[in-house]
């Protein structure tokens, strides 16, 4: 997949059109959502299950009030779900727009800013992985919206947009990190009333994302679980730089 871009230049020459490296159209673009103030049309989703295993997964993805340890009467984004699969991934995606400021065939570098709450303790051990350092968060952004899709080879939900499986990124998600929150699991005597602890983290993908010919791109954050348990995250505040790196234009 990361071949995709020469790929790209020997086809869009071939089609006589021009790539206009260096000359970046447009200033940067900066947004920031508090969920604290609801979806903000966010959307969320799960992939990587059988229709036959969406009940036993159980996915939550709502607005919802954070947890009363963290101290605070606002809401965040809960996405919810059990990994029955082997492999789970929840996430978040947003459009943004020629009304965002985004330029249409544009390569963007996206640096992100994630604030989420964690009830995985550090250093527990759990079926498949850990709740925590098995859980890895991701982000990232792509130039066609990210959809389930049912492939008929394995009868799974799938994302259209490769984000890579569990540690492994992908060029439309990279790995972040994982979302143990730093408490001791032998501090924590019942892991199914483990705390929460909001944690911050920065993260710049490292594949450039091109908008699409009418200047769309969505942004992706989520979870690609390998813990074969429940994982419920709160995303509290997600914010995003996207600087424009090339254009595409007609001769």
């Amino acid at each position: 997949m990361r071949t995709y871009a020469g790929t790209m230049w020997i086809t869009l020459a071939s089609l006589g059109l021009l790539l206009t490296a260096g000359c970046p159209r447009g200033e940067p673009v900066e947004v920031s959502y508090d969920f604290a103030e609801g979806a903000q049309e966010w959307q969320a989703a799960v992939v990587d299950y059988s229709p036959e295993q969406e009940e036993l997964v159980a996915f939550t993805g709502e607005i919802a009030p954070l947890p009363e340890e963290l101290e605070t009467d606002a809401t965040g984004f809960l996405l919810g779900g059990s990994n029955v699969s082997d492999d789970l991934f929840m996430y978040l995606t947003r459009q943004l727009g020629p009304a965002d400021g985004i330029q249409p065939n544009t390569g963007y570098r996206l640096s992100y800013t994630i604030t989420f709450a964690s009830n995985a303790p550090t250093g527990c051990v759990g079926i498949g992985g850990a709740p925590g350092e098995s859980v890895y968060l991701k982000a990232g952004a792509a130039g066609e919206e990210p959809e389930p899709v049912l492939d008929p080879q394995d009868n799974h939900f799938r994302l259209n947009v490769d984000v890579g499986q569990q540690a492994n990124g992908g060029p439309a998600a990279s790995v972040v990190g994982d979302i143990a929150n730093g408490i001791p699991c032998e501090d924590v005597p019942d892991l199914a009333d483990a705390p929460y602890v909001s944690l911050t983290r920065t993260h710049t993908h490292p594949d450039v994302v091109m908008s699409d010919a009418d200047g769309n791109l969505w942004l992706i954050v989520g979870t690609d679980s390998g813990f074969e348990g429940r994982t419920e995250v709160y995303y509290q505040a997600i914010d995003v730089r996207l600087q424009p790196v090339f254009s595409l234009r007609l001769k």
